[in-house]
């Protein structure tokens, strides 16, 4: 409820309030998916995404950001001991964010790089003291090509350009960021196939099966489960008014048919989508304790699955908001501002409903995979 009552505001002002993720911090809820070692619970990635869910239920911005800045804590600890230490040695509360584009330009020079460049879409970034901002490497066995990199950062190397001004996800701020000519240190930086590899010199300090999980299958289910919750508030809201509004012709909303069917498909969309992120991440980490390499066609699907959350969401929040009439296009009503939230979120390219699909359809069909970072 205190979520949902300061949703309007923070949309307004194009950002969640400090007093939200402090109260967040104070809960514990960044710390899910944080080492032990640092003071964290290293808990289930299920139990995040439950709770990426039902922070949704009353902001979608919030949850969003809870997603995207809580899975960092989780890639944090595959980094060197150093560049944890540079983040965490002083106070493990610290909170980082990113943009993974992969513009940044890097030089390299004695110990590490001069890096510079502008990415997009940063969300959070205002509630947070460190990055991962995306750039390219050449490729270490000095064949042709590049592979893509995270650069960690502090905040005195970067600068924030305020320019989120978009449909949905307003209160996310997820603003471009500007950097120009820093150095990055190589024990801050972290190639992403090293995910897959088995290369992350992190997981020698941190050994729990949590982190032997390969980066996309964490960071996707991010950017998309918080649909799944903001589906629910939707639905909560819509029942709660229906009880109430009289149409013009003087029935009630609630005898209406089509309210009727489209409550009833959002709640069973809903029990889906749990019941498949659920079973999906328990083979993730079923396979992260066995040390089973998930096929490649499985973890396709799962991709597949997760970039059709958004979209699955976003239709029946589009049926809810119609069975409302005319009363539920007022700006008042929460749902039409879920419904821009969603549609927001389905722009993110890990929501990329086709591309996923056809890499996917493609290896079920006996074409070798094209996805390097599934």
């Amino acid at each position: 409820p205190k979520l949902a009552a300061r949703a309007s505001d923070a949309e307004r002002a194009g950002m969640v309030p400090h007093e939200t993720i402090r109260e967040m911090q104070e809960a514990g809820l960044f710390r899910v998916l944080q080492p032990r070692r640092w003071g964290g619970y290293e808990l289930d990635p299920r139990v995040f995404y439950q709770v990426q869910m039902t922070l949704a239920e009353g902001c979608m911005s919030t949850a969003w950001i809870y997603g995207v800045i809580g899975v960092h804590n989780w890639q944090l600890p595959l980094f060197p001991e150093q560049a944890q230490q540079d983040v965490w040695g002083g106070d493990s509360a610290t909170l980082i964010a990113s943009t993974y584009m992969p513009v940044g330009k890097a030089e390299p020079v004695e110990g590490g790089y001069r890096f510079s460049g502008r990415w997009q879409f940063s969300s959070g970034v205002e509630h947070c003291q460190w990055i991962f901002l995306g750039g390219l490497l050449p490729k270490r066995d000095g064949t042709p090509g590049f592979e893509h990199t995270t650069f960690l950062l502090p905040a005195s190397d970067f600068q924030v350009v305020h320019n989120w001004d978009v449909l949905g996800l307003r209160a996310t701020g997820s603003h471009d960021i500007v950097v120009d000519n820093v150095f990055v240190p190589e024990h801050r930086t972290q190639r992403t196939n090293d995910h897959s590899d088995a290369g992350c010199p992190g997981r020698a300090l941190n050994t729990a099966p949590l982190y032997r999980i390969p980066f996309t299958q964490v960071f996707q289910r991010a950017v998309s489960s918080a649909c799944i919750g903001a589906l629910q508030g939707a639905i909560d809201d819509f029942r709660r008014r229906a009880a109430a509004h009289v149409g013009k012709h003087g029935g009630k909303t609630a005898e209406d048919p089509n309210a009727q069917i489209a409550v009833s498909e959002a709640m069973m969309t809903v029990d889906a989508l749990k019941l498949v992120l659920m079973r999906n991440f328990g083979r993730v980490v079923e396979c992260a304790i066995s040390g089973e390499r998930m096929p490649v066609e499985e973890r396709l699907m799962q991709r597949a699955q997760s970039a059709q959350v958004p979209k699955q969401c976003a239709q029946r929040v589009d049926e809810l908001l119609r069975a409302s009439a005319a009363s539920g296009t007022y700006k008042s009503n929460p749902v039409e501002r879920i419904l821009r939230d969603i549609y927001q979120s389905r722009g993110h390219i890990a929501n990329n409903t086709d591309a996923y699909a056809r890499s996917h359809g493609a290896v079920m069909l006996g074409m070798p995979n094209a996805d390097p970072f599934v």
